[in-house]
């Protein structure tokens, strides 16, 4: 249980309510940013080490997506408070992961992270703080692109999970 990786991904965990409290009550983009990229940095380097060390456990397997999923919300509820993002792609991304937990707990079932499933939360993990430098119209179209491209396939692996999950 006290492996390595999984102490990065429970330090990385303790990252979602100091962004919040960065970016909501302090009012620090910088610092919130700062905090984001601590959490993907550590994102992958959990994932790493327990490869590397020959740790990986099934606690590991459950706490990093979770702390993804925590990570995600937190950020689609602070930045659609801010008005950074509309509410309308909170909600979407909100209703995928909403709709997805439903069927994993009426299936009973927890499903592996795909390839693309990766992929997609990657996207919107390093979208969304790119959307806190919109400073020129290049950092606001990248950072639009790549987020749209995050949501398109957040939207698409969880249909894909949800037709997994429905099929077991």
């Amino acid at each position: 249980m006290f492996t390595v990786p999984n102490l990065i991904s429970l330090a990385r965990g303790l990252g979602v309510p100091i962004f919040l409290w960065a970016f909501l009550v302090h009012g620090s983009k910088t610092l919130a940013l700062l905090i984001l990229v601590f959490g993907g940095l550590s994102d992958y380097l959990d994932g790493k080490m327990a490869r590397a060390l020959n740790q990986e456990s099934d606690l590991g397997k459950k706490l990093d997506p979770a702390i993804d999923r925590l990570y995600l919300l937190a950020i689609l509820f602070a930045f659609a408070l801010k008005e950074v993002i509309p509410w309308q792609i909170a909600g979407l991304i909100l209703f995928r992961d909403l709709a997805l937990g439903a069927i994993l707990l009426i299936k009973r079932t927890i499903l592996p992270v795909t390839y693309l499933g990766k992929s997609a939360t990657f996207n919107l993990l390093y979208a969304l703080p790119l959307l806190l430098l919109n400073q020129s119209v290049l950092t606001r179209s990248f950072a639009w692109a790549f987020a749209i491209w995050g949501v398109g396939l957040y939207l698409l692996t969880g249909f894909s999970y949800a037709k997994t999950a429905i099929s077991k």
